[in-house]
């Protein structure tokens, strides 16, 4: 026999899918006007909801925000007192009540038009004091809540997120909205790291770069790749060009070898011609080659000059992933 509880809840899922599919039935050209209104205003647009309304306002003002379309929260009651300031005629506002009857929704009604600021009305009521007011209505009726004594908000709060979602993303595809425009609006997150950090963001420049003439012999060599904490050093001539490099794995070598580490110099055991990489190229990008390659350092060129190095340890801290 099945629990209650799970009975309860699939009966619960199954009332809030219903509830989109009242949504997805409900669409039509309201909506197609509501998207053309924000695609061509100069300004922001408004999200304005009291209570579970207020909830799911912020929810989808934030998601337009990281989508490409300019919107933030206004609390209809901080409104009243002084944040109507924030409000222009260049402005598009979406009111969020299923019963369109919010009081706080409703007093700021006539005020937002005197504006001129444009009004988008999200609620279940379409013959409702807010559904009269706006400029273009979305019809979030839903059939049944999924609390059973029909009261708490449930499918009405989820049809209005999914019609939030669903501006989001006609407005995205509208915008031609790129995974680097994402990226841009969400520096801190994995995918921002991934598109936007190059090697120039998190290379080992100037003095931190590990570096030795030719002519050096390993042990002096090693006093440098010591000092500069990367277990490599690279081997450069007197105009810093390039021309190979040493590592850890080259010292076992040498080791396993019986090469006399202080007589040696550093160019007949480095390695010629080390892999490298522009300052421009993306962090994820030398990830991959790193892993692909199975090598700790990478060495950034520009112009055929040194200019930096860095260890998997620098993307690692810098949280890039390939």
């Amino acid at each position: 026999m099945t629990h209650p509880h799970l009975q309860h809840a699939k009966k619960a899922i199954e009332c809030e899918r219903a509830g989109l599919d009242d949504i997805i039935q409900q669409l039509n050209n309201d909506f197609a006007n509501a998207c053309d209104q924000i695609l061509s205003t100069t300004g922001r647009c408004l999200v304005l909801g009291v209570g579970k309304s207020g909830h799911i306002a912020r929810k989808i003002a934030s998601t337009l925000a990281s989508t490409g379309t300019p919107a933030f929260y206004v609390h209809p009651t901080e409104a009243s007192h002084g944040d109507m300031g924030m409000i222009t005629a260049n402005d598009v506002v979406i009111a969020i009540s299923y019963s369109g009857e919010t009081a706080e929704l409703i007093t700021l009604m006539p005020l937002i038009q005197r504006i001129g600021a444009k009004i988008i009305a999200i609620t279940g009521k379409l013959d409702s004091s807010l559904a009269e007011a706006a400029d273009h209505v979305l019809n979030a009726q839903v059939t049944k809540e999924a609390c059973p004594l029909g009261l708490a908000p449930t499918s009405s709060t989820t049809a209005t997120l999914a019609l939030g979602d669903a501006l989001a993303v006609a407005l995205l595809s509208a915008r031609e909205f790129s995974s680097d425009d994402f990226a841009i609006r969400h520096p801190g997150g994995s995918l921002g790291k991934r598109l936007l950090l190059t090697a120039r963001d998190i290379m080992r420049h100037g003095d931190a770069i590990p570096l030795v003439s030719p002519d050096t012999v390993i042990t002096e060599a090693l006093v440098e790749m010591t000092s500069k904490h990367i277990g490599a050093t690279l081997v450069v001539n007197e105009n810093k060009r390039l021309l190979g490099l040493f590592t850890d794995g080259d010292l076992r070598r040498c080791l396993d070898s019986k090469i006399d580490l202080f007589t040696t110099p550093i160019k007949d055991v480095m390695t010629p011609s080390p892999r490298s990489t522009s300052s421009d190229t993306l962090a994820s990008e030398i990830m991959h080659t790193m892993q692909t390659h199975k090598i700790n350092q990478m060495i950034i060129t520009e112009n055929d000059q040194l200019v930096g190095i860095m260890h998997l340890h620098d993307l690692l801290a810098a949280g890039v992933s390939a």
